[in-house]
């Protein structure tokens, strides 16, 4: 890394192909990552960890491993603020940003391979060290990954000063970054399973599997982080110009609670993601324990994929003709069909009626999460017309929280599926029993299906922020600024609020393909 900072005032406008390449291959990499520890983590955790150990034991420390992934998650985002402050206070010849995408992805590469590793056999030698050790890796693996994850997305203004090449840059990050998400699922059983016959000679998922799964991803975090490290160049950034003030939890939550829209849309998304991340976290159960084809799970990654290339560019398309709200409609519509048809699949073991259930669970993601991210983005006007106050920072911060909170859940909820399912350790598809597969059913499939109902007449019959509210909302304020009613402080970025349908359509949209 070399000193590429320019003076204050001098963001460049416009970045070259290399440096947008090596930006967007950041998120390739950081997206395959989060995947691997959100999600397989647990799978791995209740699947293969602690299979050398007691049945009885092993289920209690799946129950442990399980409530502290929980609770060390809900704590980042009292953390995160504190993170967001350190970098952007951070000051080095190599800019604010670059170093963190060094080290960050150093670190929190390094810590996956050894929480994958089973911490290298430790828990069979003791457990109580094995706990204590695993609490520590993880909450620096967690820290480490954040201040990544935080200087990829802030580093964005002083990439370039001009709104379309930021818009830009995040529907890159954004595109690769669904590459990478959906990739991980369709190779964590391929590259599990080989390399597990590959080091033991034994067909199955081991440990020796989980551990190459583990240091494959690892690599590919790290290399990718290092090519944003390397491959771009910082100039002045105005992020969290306002973080000591704005950026803290209990202002977000503060905002939450004073500005209606936001309250239900974040109601509506939060229920949303809890669902949507509990199904998605045990879909492999289905295909492993119920279907006996643990091999075709990687459909699952393949449908995700697809629909995510085909939809994110679709959506913008069809909204200009469709408003958002029959979209975000008939695309919930559309997921309760796919919970129906996987609740039946557990009885039915059909591999046909599966594969559609799951071309309905991933089409309509992309209309839900753009329609909700850009109706959090038009909260921020909505807000500031009624309070008086517009707390962009604070409401923007809204969406990473509930998408936290709701990662914690489902993570908790995967682990007490697989204990109350008998779906640990060593079991296979023949030791199902039908209590078994109840339970899974009801846990994985019923329990989401009435939170996604839920989410969908909250959403329906509360928000009210629509495209064309919006578009009044900009006119009323645009008004009061040109009579002197709003000044200075209270208008700022009033004017980004006239671009608002643009920049959310090029931006936040893009933001979704991540998740």
């Amino acid at each position: 890394m070399s000193n590429e900072n320019a003076a204050d005032g001098d963001v460049h406008k416009k970045g070259g192909l290399g440096q947008r390449i090596a930006y967007a291959c950041g998120n390739l990499g950081q997206a395959a990552f989060y995947n691997a520890m959100s999600t397989y983590f647990i799978v791995y955790v209740t699947s293969c960890l602690f299979s050398g150990v007691d049945k009885a034991l092993a289920a209690k420390l799946i129950g442990v491993i399980t409530s502290l992934v929980v609770i060390i998650r809900i704590a980042e985002i009292f953390v995160d603020p504190l993170l967001g402050n350190l970098v952007d206070n951070t000051n080095t010849k190599w800019g604010r940003f670059r170093p963190w995408q060094f080290f960050g992805g150093l670190v929190s590469s390094v810590l996956l391979a050894v929480v994958f590793s089973g911490m290298f056999g430790l828990v069979n030698v003791n457990s109580t060290l094995f706990i204590v050790v695993f609490v520590i890796t993880f909450i620096v693996l967690d820290v480490f990954y954040s201040l990544r994850d935080i200087s990829y997305w802030g580093m964005i203004p002083a990439l370039s000063s001009d709104s379309h090449e930021r818009s830009t840059y995040t529907a890159l990050g954004s595109f690769t970054g669904s590459i990478g998400y959906q990739g991980i699922t369709v190779v964590v059983i391929p590259i599990v399973t080989y390399f597990t016959w590959m080091f033991t000679g034994v067909k199955g998922e081991g440990q020796a599997g989980w551990t190459s799964f583990g240091v494959i991803v690892a690599l590919l975090g790290l290399i990718t982080a290092w090519t944003v490290a390397f491959g771009t160049k910082e100039s002045t950034s105005a992020l969290r110009a306002k973080a000591q003030k704005n950026g803290n939890p209990f202002e977000a939550f503060k905002a939450l609670f004073q500005n209606d829209q936001l309250l239900w849309v974040a109601l509506s998304y939060l229920l949303y993601t809890i669902a949507n991340g509990a199904t998605g976290g045990v879909l492999l159960f289905l295909f492993k324990f119920i279907l006996d084809n643990p091999a075709a799970f990687s459909l699952t990654g393949i449908i995700g994929l697809v629909a995510g290339l085909v939809m994110t560019p679709l959506y913008p398309i069809l909204n200009k003709r469709i408003p958002r709200r029959v979209l975000y409609f008939f695309g919930m519509s559309f997921l309760i069909v796919a919970y129906i048809l996987l609740s039946i699949s557990t009885y039915s073991r059909s591999m046909t009626l599966v594969f559609v259930a799951l071309v309905l669970f991933g089409i309509p993601g992309t209309f839900i999460q753009m329609t909700a991210i850009l109706s959090l983005t038009d909260s921020i006007e909505y807000g500031q017309l009624k309070n008086g106050r517009r707390n962009e920072a604070v409401t923007l911060s809204v969406r990473p929280m509930l998408d936290k909170i709701a990662g914690a859940m489902s993570n908790g909820i995967t682990g007490f599926i697989a204990v109350a399912a008998g779906m640990t350790g060593s079991a296979t598809a023949k030791d199902m029993t039908s209590a078994n597969i109840h339970t899974f059913q009801v846990y994985a499939f019923y329990v989401p299906l009435v939170l996604i109902v839920l989410s969908l007449l909250v959403f329906m019959v509360k928000v009210k922020l629509d495209e064309k509210m919006h578009a009044q909302i900009v006119d009323e304020l645009e008004a009061k600024l040109a009579s002197g009613e709003i000044v200075d402080d209270e208008a700022q970025t009033v004017e980004a609020a006239a671009t608002a349908a643009t920049a959310a359509t090029a931006g936040d949209e893009a933001q979704a393909g991540r998740n």
